[in-house]
């Protein structure tokens, strides 16, 4: 009897490792490239981890400095990183915004008061 539980719980171990290998460890979201000839303002890893601190700064400083068009512009952003077809990050699931936040199930509340859309962005 313990053999034969053995023997089963080995089959399905190598089957799920065989369809782990398959389909990869985690699946990613799908993101657009960004505009070709363009240069983001930090690494794709910092930007991961940093991109809202860097909006957030910029944010103040156009708000109480007055200051914009600066490095971390959320114009700049959806400039480079809106989608080809939608020419938008936020309204389909594939745009560059909502595929890694809803990948992450994280709210994006800059378009509550932001267009995000290259056309409204100038």
């Amino acid at each position: 009897m313990r053999l034969r539980l053995v023997l089963i719980l080995s089959c399905v171990a190598a089957l799920s490792a065989h369809a782990s290998e398959q389909s990869g460890r985690t699946p990613q979201p799908v993101i657009e490239k960004a505009r070709a000839g363009s240069q983001c303002i930090a690494a794709p890893d910092v930007m991961r981890r940093t991109h809202m601190t860097l909006l957030q700064h910029q944010r103040d400083a156009t708000v109480h400095g007055g200051i914009r068009g600066a490095k971390a512009s959320l114009r700049g952003c959806i400039d480079c990183h809106a989608g080809a077809q939608t020419h938008s990050v936020v309204k389909a699931s594939g745009d560059f915004c909502v595929s890694c936040h809803s990948y992450a199930a994280v709210k994006i509340d800059c378009f509550e008061c932001h267009s995000g859309s290259k056309a409204a962005a100038r």
